[in-house]
């Protein structure tokens, strides 16, 4: 394969895959990505990211501990936080700015990016996290904002996604230069950077693609077409 025909190289970053279910977790990220037109390189907890990946994907998972954004947890309300990851993935985070990389945020992955510029999260909320392991909460027809890079991604103003999580983001607690272009009940589901070239975060999983709509699949599309973007400037 030629320099001028080489698939953008996406990061995946993700948890380390010890069941059944984490396995086809993984599985439905990388198909994705691939069908979009990635190389994928899956980054572990204790793996190096690679230099020379033209894009990063930050994945689902458990709650970010919050020491990490600067609050404590009498409660223990935060499930399974991962150090080792929490570090992984705020520094991967904090690289792909530096380098103006494509970076798209799902769920956990939405959240990475917010506390990595700065922001914080409402520790618990209500309705949004099924009692089924699997599960997922159905949002139908969510508003996105016109103009904004998931309106352009998703070719579609609403759309049908699937949700879930316990930890939130709303306004007030945006990191700096994100802007929200998607909210659910007052939480804030989609945002993006006004300060780089392509970053989006998604509080939904369009991975699973059988639970969203057309529409919102689309967002792997774009976010490897901007990572085609960094291959062909690096050349």
């Amino acid at each position: 394969m030629t320099e001028v025909e080489r698939r953008p190289r996406v990061a995946l970053t993700i948890g380390k895959a010890t069941t059944a279910r984490s396995l086809a977790s993984r599985r439905s990220y990388v198909d994705a990505l691939e069908r979009a037109g990635a190389e994928v390189v899956v980054v572990e907890p204790g793996d190096e990211l690679p230099a020379d990946v033209d894009a990063l994907c930050i994945a689902g998972g458990p709650d970010i501990a919050p020491g990490r954004y600067g609050e404590s947890d009498p409660g223990h309300l935060a499930k399974e936080p991962d150090p080792p990851r929490d570090e992984l993935e705020l520094d991967a985070a904090t690289r792909a700015f530096a380098r103006d990389l494509p970076v798209l945020g799902i769920c956990r992955g939405f959240q990475v990016l917010n506390v990595a510029r700065g922001g914080k999260l409402v520790l618990h909320v209500d309705d949004h996290e099924p009692d089924d392991p699997g599960g997922v909460r159905a949002h139908r027809e969510v508003i996105v904002r016109s103009g904004s890079k998931l309106a352009e991604a998703c070719g579609s103003e609403r759309l049908d996604v699937n949700s879930r999580h316990h930890q939130a983001v709303t306004e007030e607690l945006l990191g700096r230069g994100l802007v929200p272009t998607a909210a659910v009940g007052g939480l804030v589901e989609a945002f993006e950077a006004t300060d780089q070239r392509w970053v989006l975060g998604v509080q939904w999983h369009p991975e699973r693609t059988a639970e969203v709509s057309p529409e919102a699949r689309r967002i792997f599309d774009a976010f490897v077409a901007a990572a085609a973007r960094t291959t062909a400037s690096a050349r």
